[in-house]
């Protein structure tokens, strides 16, 4: 983790450390066997299709009937989080998710393909809301950015690891009289739910039930958040939140933004090894080793990103910026350009649109009032993860149109264009006011179940802020 600042209580530091050693890097693994779990039917396409007739246009509807499931359930899971407590939710969503996983061995055509695929979303639901919901709570802002980076590297592991053993597990077909195919995503859907227990150990819904943090761990820590989030005075329902956020022009761009990423994340992980096959390589084992290249040539930039903008935080618009714009070269030159180099320019798209996140949910939390934070992440969440059900369900009617994706590679380029040239109206909007550290709301701290305490801490530079016109 960062070394503290000179304002900063050596016990923040200490604590964050230990955090990160043991929340942190197990919603990293989370992550890694969430994106496994949603995406590996990329690698099943054509047992689908050879077994129960799912073609191309089936197959991408059945891909993106999850995120209709995801966005229909993501609000209410986030609401019932903050009342259930983040450890039994954030462990419900694993077992259950991991449950519906494994029981896509039973797909027998394209209905039962579509419910589960839809139940699968509704499983998942609210557990990207939650995790970051989880993070803010717990550790202070300088830190967040670093954590969500090592949180976003699951992902980029899962797409990795996920092509490297799909060869291996479909090569069992016929073991104990199941298909390769059913092995896929009964083993990977049994460890997410082995997870989902351990993780019911691990978490603790406030900072005050955490034993494994000294006590003066627990208060420094708890007043270094506090301090943070002082104005967070006012509670309103579930409702009138959204209805407000829905009015704010701010809400709309981060959403659009981080709507063209999610389109980029998944027609590239849905598509990616039908991709690899149209170049000639027809082996299982080759196709899963060439679909991990560029999640793992991300890894290292994904890894510079989140720790530059935990550096300076005033450099975040800029860095988000930069990754669109190689997305959004990336994926225009792929579109144009066949065979092993168009594989090239994927790589350098993934760059991109990979390296958002880290720096994307930060910049949010600065310019969005704390009262209403935890539910415009949802909502930002789970209306940008409906990009997940156009982009692949558009792939698929592109490919049984053209046969090929050339032409839904180009659109998607163009999107995420708009989207990069959308963030330097981000630079515009002002941050939002800097809390009174002398003066913090019982409320914030009866959030971490210390209650009302008095906040010395000094108080950072602040960017200056900019209108938005």
């Amino acid at each position: 983790m960062s070394t503290a600042t000179t304002d900063e209580h050596p016990a923040v530091a200490t604590a964050s450390r230990k955090i990160y050693r043991r929340i942190i890097v197990l919603f990293a693994l989370m992550m890694m066997l969430n994106q496994i779990d949603r995406s590996n039917i990329g690698f099943v396409q054509e047992d689908l299709e050879a077994h129960f007739g799912i073609g191309a246009a089936a197959y991408g509807l059945g891909a993106g009937l999850f995120f209709v499931g995801y966005f229909l359930f993501e609000v209410p899971s986030n609401a019932l989080m903050q009342r259930v407590g983040a450890k039994i939710w954030i462990t419900r969503i694993c077992i259950t998710w991991g449950a519906v996983s494994a029981s896509l061995i039973f797909v027998r055509g394209e209905t039962s393909f579509y419910v589960l695929r839809f139940l699968l979303g509704v499983a998942e639901a609210g557990f990207v809301p939650a995790v970051l919901f989880y993070i803010s709570s717990w550790l202070p802002n300088r830190y967040q950015g670093r954590a969500t980076g090592t949180w976003a590297v699951g992902a980029l592991f899962a797409y990795s690891v996920g092509s490297l053993v799909s060869g291996p597990l479909l090569s069992l077909h016929g073991f104990l009289g199941l298909d390769g195919w059913q092995w896929l995503f009964l083993l990977e859907g049994s460890i997410t739910i082995l997870v989902g227990i351990v993780g019911y150990f691990l978490l603790d819904s406030k900072i005050s039930d955490a034993k494994w943090l000294t006590e003066e761990e627990r208060t420094q820590l708890s007043l270094r958040i506090a301090s943070e989030r002082a104005s967070d005075t006012e509670h309103a329902s579930t409702t009138a939140t959204i209805t407000k956020l829905l009015r704010n022009p701010v809400i709309h761009l981060f959403m659009w933004i981080y709507f063209a990423v999610q389109m980029c994340i998944y027609s590239t992980t849905f598509w990616l090894p039908s991709v690899v096959r149209d170049i000639g390589v027809s082996s299982d084992n080759m196709v899963g080793l060439l679909s991990a290249l560029p999640w793992l040539c991300t890894i290292p930039y994904l890894y510079f990103v989140s720790r530059r903008g935990d550096r300076s935080p005033r450099q975040r618009t800029t860095l988000m910026t930069t990754s669109l714009v190689l997305a959004a070269i990336g994926t225009l030159v792929a579109s144009l350009t066949g065979s092993w180099l168009g594989l090239v320019f994927i790589i350098v798209a993934t760059l991109g649109f990979k390296t958002v996140a880290p720096v994307f949910w930060p910049l949010l939390r600065e310019r969005t009032d704390p009262v209403t934070a935890a539910t415009a992440i949802a909502l930002i969440n789970s209306v940008a993860n409906l990009g997940g059900f156009v982009a692949p369900y558009g792939f698929g009617l592109v490919e049984d149109s053209t046969g090929s994706t050339e032409l839904a590679m180009l659109g998607l380029g163009v999107v995420i264009a708009v989207a990069a040239a959308a963030t330097l109206l981000v630079r515009r909007i002002p941050l939002r006011p800097a809390a009174d550290p002398s003066a913090v709301s019982p409320g914030v701290l009866d959030q971490t179940g210390l209650g009302p305490v008095q906040v010395e801490t000094g108080a950072g530079p602040e960017e200056p802020a900019r209108k938005l016109r």
